[in-house]
């Protein structure tokens, strides 16, 4: 049975599961209010002197361009996208490297299959031409 609140062997001091996660509540309402005095506080003390200059942005002197909104070509997104599936695929590998030795054989084949379906996935994307720059 747990006892999620106990009297230490000496008698001096509680102890127990309860008394653990105590702390990290407070530990985290102290962070939280924190976080929000400073937030209130810079806003009260703050000074507000709003401009047409502060509102505008930020162009290098340079006069500001007529349109606000440019497009983006598709392509970075596809290469953005893939930069992320293979940084988390290195993070999910790094970790079963480092635990490879200790581990029994079904993690191995585990990772054997992720490593395929990206690379299945890769070769999708290679023979479509999503690769390619044009």
């Amino acid at each position: 049975m747990i006892h999620l609140l106990r009297i230490s062997p000496q008698g001096d001091r509680l102890e127990g599961l309860a008394l653990d996660w105590t702390v990290v509540v407070i530990v985290g309402a102290v962070g939280i209010a924190a976080v929000v005095g400073m937030f209130v506080f810079s806003r009260v003390v703050a000074p507000r002197r709003p401009s047409e200059i502060k509102d505008s942005p930020y162009e290098c002197g340079i006069p500001a361009a007529p349109y606000r909104w440019s497009q983006i070509h598709i392509r970075y997104y596809v290469f953005a996208i893939l930069f992320l599936i293979f940084d988390v695929e290195a993070v999910f590998l790094f970790p079963w490297a480092v635990v490879f030795l200790k581990s029994i054989p079904a993690v191995f084949y585990e990772m054997l299959i992720f490593i395929a379906i990206l690379f299945f996935g890769v070769i999708y994307g290679w023979r479509k031409g999503v690769l390619q720059w044009r």
